[in-house]
């Protein structure tokens, strides 16, 4: 049997210019667009509100660069306390370099320790064994040491003491 040769109909129907030009006849109508509304009239008493301020701002910068600073500033310029014990403690030092030695060790320390632990973690299996311990460890110190009072007055004389040891007064 032969095929049939009849033409079918298509849904679309193409002129003669659309094919010459191989353009597609568009089918949306360009819509007009219309502008966006106007601000509301509070937005620009903020705007002129907030360029007033940052004006002012760029004043006062102006005039404390050409000119001394005022006194307020000069007043918050103190260091914190904090600061002033951690420098003290740091002059009573003798050996600075030992200690500055300790430090760095101990942050290669926690760094290295960090690396560790993520290579342990990435391990398959691990990471919940380490969970289970570390729950079971948990459930195990709080029932020796937290549950009943003479084991807690036990526990807190223990830290005392140890805390006395590293600090060295009472």
């Amino acid at each position: 049997m032969m095929a049939s040769t009849t033409p079918t109909s298509t849904p679309l129907s193409l002129s003669s210019s659309a094919l010459l030009n191989a353009k597609a006849p568009s089918r949306l109508q360009p819509t007009p667009v219309s502008p966006p509304p106007a601000p509301p009239s509070h937005s620009y008493t903020y705007l002129s509100k907030t360029n007033a301020y940052c004006r002012k701002i760029a004043r006062n910068v102006v005039s404390m660069a050409t000119g001394e600073a005022p006194a307020e500033v000069v007043a918050t310029a103190e260091t914190p306390e904090i600061i002033k014990t951690i420098q003290e403690a740091w002059e009573k030092v003798e050996d600075k370099y030992a200690v500055t030695s300790l430090a760095v060790a101990g942050g290669v320390a926690v760094w290295a320790s960090a690396g560790m632990i993520s290579a342990i973690d990435r391990l398959p299996l691990v990471p919940g064994v380490m969970e289970i311990v570390g729950i079971g460890y948990t459930g195990w110190f709080a029932y020796r040491n937290l549950v009943f009072k003479p084991d807690r007055e036990a526990l807190i004389q223990k830290i005392k003491s140890t805390y006395n040891d590293i600090i060295g007064s009472s």
